[in-house]
């Protein structure tokens, strides 16, 4: 399974911010969506950051209430991890897991397309493993 089959299902909705916005803004942004990444962009839309709760927490606790009036740029992840619509879920995963990060933004010709979380890969996991046991037990049951 790929990117586009989970975009499919959820939608390619996603939470974007300004890099001069600031640190407490954002922090406002993520509990009142209650998701825990936005993604920085740039001119015409581009990904030039992301800005995560795990990005704010180290901020804090390095510079202390001083970090809530600092811009994004002073604390967002600059190196983003990417993918496309036709990554599979597995790539996606062991990208993840490998870079210890929870949101991967999804990029179609240099824009911004989606962005693929570690809740959407487990509940996209856990579907094709529920339609992979009911195939079994009707494949078990007629033959």
């Amino acid at each position: 399974m790929t990117v586009r089959a989970i975009l499919a299902a959820k939608g390619g909705t996603v939470a974007t911010i300004e890099p001069t916005t600031n640190v407490a803004a954002a922090a406002k942004i993520l509990a009142e969506r209650r998701i825990g990444a936005l993604v920085v962009t740039g001119a015409e839309g581009r990904v030039i950051g992301i800005v995560s709760e795990r990005d704010i927490v180290q901020a804090l606790a390095g510079r202390g209430s001083v970090a809530l009036d600092l811009p994004l740029t002073e604390v967002m992840t600059r190196k983003v991890a990417t993918c496309s619509h036709s990554d599979t879920v597995s790539s996606i995963m062991g990208l993840m897991t490998e870079g210890k990060f929870r949101h991967v933004p999804v990029v179609e010709q240099g824009r911004l397309a989606g962005i693929v979380s570690i809740g959407d890969v487990v509940k996209h996991r856990l579907e094709e493993m529920e339609r992979e046991q009911t195939a079994m037990r009707d494949y078990i049951l007629t033959a």
